[in-house]
């Protein structure tokens, strides 16, 4: 059929229909290369990916070490790109549950109390533990606090005892900062020789002003729902806040008054429950190891050698927690060849 014996209107039909067609022809190879290439470029990365994945360090730490350990990880990272550390905060004592009770697998924890790892974790769980640094309690404050004008080193019990004053601490049996609380009561009614202050200071306390860890408090603080917490000098300076600086003989900071804290104790849970541990008082000290069934202990080695090193104890005391010269350790013949050459660390007889 001539071309001119078909209508406009079929023409026109038809020459879209082959429009189409030859649209669709010039473009078909032009979409499977795209194809292609898209396809091309999915597989690739996912095997450099693989190449270069990054080995994880899992580490659990006290709820006072979250930001000098934030401020470590980082730079480890940048020093060691190989490396991706993984920071959960607990308090002290419910790290130790984490790997005892929940059976988790953790390169590296770190205690706000050397003990914790001693009575809690060893010898089953782990077979070192070394001291790295140290720490003081403080009453923590905000300037809306009541009688925030006149509290001081001589009244803040008195302070505390008024009616209209809510304060708090963490909890004993999961913070070893709720318990360090405790003994400096006890330690200030023998100091100030209040008698039955720390019945009275207990007494007044409500449980609902008690928190896993300390850091917690610091948003019941913030919102005026509690006007002073007992917590760790270095969290106070951490987050730019007031704080009341306690004697020495009461503040656990100093190593000469380890006889009079002593004579502070008190019972928190064990390592079953059922079972009772007596703490007594003792000058602070923070602890660091890593647990038998890490699944990481290249990782962790490296990781705790950079804690002890210049660079991490720099960050450790710009945070306001002064280190231990030289860090200290039992069962040094069980620490990682890496961390026996990385710093010089001293033999100490503990009992577990």
């Amino acid at each position: 059929m001539h071309l001119s014996s078909i209508s406009p209107s079929k023409q026109q039909s038809e020459k879209e229909c082959f429009m189409k067609n030859m649209n669709i022809k010039s473009i078909l190879p032009v979409f499977v290369l795209a194809i292609l290439v898209l396809f091309a470029a999915c597989i690739g990365p996912k095997k450099q990916d693989t190449e270069a994945k990054t080995s994880e360090i899992r580490v659990i730490h006290a709820g006072s070490l979250s930001i000098p350990f934030k401020e470590m990880a980082a730079a480890f990272m940048k020093k060691y790109p190989e490396f991706e550390v993984l920071l959960e905060g607990y308090g002290s004592r419910t790290c130790a549950r984490q790997i005892t009770d929940l059976e988790r697998r953790i390169d590296v924890m770190g205690s706000a109390d050397s003990a914790v790892i001693r009575n809690l974790l060893m010898p089953e769980y782990a077979n070192f533990c070394i001291d790295f640094t140290t720490n003081e309690m403080v009453i923590m404050y905000m300037p809306q606090s009541k009688y925030a004008d006149t509290i001081d080193a001589g009244n803040w019990y008195e302070i505390l005892l008024k009616p209209d004053v809510q304060y708090g601490h963490s909890d004993p049996n999961s913070d070893p900062c709720g318990y360090r609380a405790l003994l400096t009561w006890q330690l200030a009614e023998k100091y100030y020789n209040k008698e039955n202050l720390y019945k009275q200071l207990r007494g007044k306390m409500p449980r609902k002003n008690i928190r896993a860890k300390e850091v917690d408090l610091i948003a019941l603080l913030e919102a005026g729902e509690l006007d002073y917490i007992f917590i760790y000098r270095s969290v106070a300076e951490q987050h730019k806040s007031k704080y009341v600086i306690l004697p020495d003989e009461i503040n656990l900071k100093s190593a000469d008054k380890g006889d009079f804290y002593q004579t502070a104790h008190l019972k928190i849970t064990g390592k079953k429950p059922g079972e009772w541990i007596e703490k007594k008082g003792a000058p602070m000290v923070y602890g660091i190891t890593i647990p038998k069934n890490a699944p990481n202990p290249q990782g962790a080695a490296a990781f705790i050698a950079f804690v002890l090193s210049k660079e991490g104890q720099e960050i450790m005391k710009k945070n306001g927690q002064p280190e231990i010269i030289p860090p200290q350790v039992d069962h040094k013949a069980n620490l990682p060849e890496v961390l026996k050459n990385a710093t010089e660390v001293t033999e100490i007889n503990n009992e577990i």
